[in-house]
């Protein structure tokens, strides 16, 4: 794999991630609900789900999926039920005031933030797509294979990585909000909408 090949599969990977899509849509829910450090559990969590996508990629078990209509749609539609299960969760809940403090503490501990984003990640039909289709477009069939996964992974989730913890960060800015009683009910909602909004994304794509 050449430079050229590698910065381009950089970059292009940049502006997917920039593009607004379920991914970014939780990233933003959770950034406003609960601040940028709850956020950042959600991000690692995408960017395990694209992990085990290049894993699965270089195995090839990401085409026997694609090849298995049946299997490929059970997984899709899951994935965007429990999306829609989760935002209508939050919109029709009656959430109290947070504080700082719980953000940390056990209102919602990051392990479940951090495996509901795997979730949205692992049944999000368009990533599955998107390793099939286009990652193979930069691999060199002359060199090894695993390190060229290795090297792409690397530059997929780098930049990934700053792009959804920036999302993130801005949309933390409007959190405060929910530490006042006034405006908890409204951001809680705002999240579950843009949850449920994820979970409609993946069930039409």
């Amino acid at each position: 794999m050449n430079l050229e090949n590698l910065v381009l599969f950089t970059a292009t990977e940049a502006a997917m991630s920039l593009s607004p899509g379920p991914a970014v849509m939780m990233v933003v829910a959770y950034g406003i609900a609960r601040g940028w450090r709850t956020s950042l559990f959600v991000t690692l969590g995408i960017l395990s789900g694209n992990a085990i996508y290049f894993l699965l990629s270089a195995t090839g078990l990401s085409g026997v999926l694609l090849a298995s209509p049946q299997l490929f749609m059970g997984i899709k539609y899951l994935g965007a039920a429990y999306l829609v299960y989760l935002g209508l969760s939050a919109i029709t809940g009656r959430p109290s005031p947070i504080t700082l403090s719980q953000l940390s503490g056990n209102t919602l501990s990051p392990r479940r933030i951090y495996l509901n984003a795997l979730m949205l990640q692992l049944t999000n039909p368009k990533t599955m797509l998107t390793f099939v289709a286009i990652l193979p477009q930069f691999i060199d069939l002359q060199q090894p294979v695993g390190w060229q996964m290795l090297m792409l992974a690397v530059c997929s989730m780098i930049p990934e990585f700053f792009i959804l913890l920036a999302y993130g960060m801005l949309a933390s800015k409007a959190s405060h909000l929910a530490t006042q009683e006034r405006y908890a009910l409204i951001t809680e909602r705002i999240a579950g909408v843009l949850v449920l909004l994820a979970g409609v994304m993946i069930a039409i794509v």
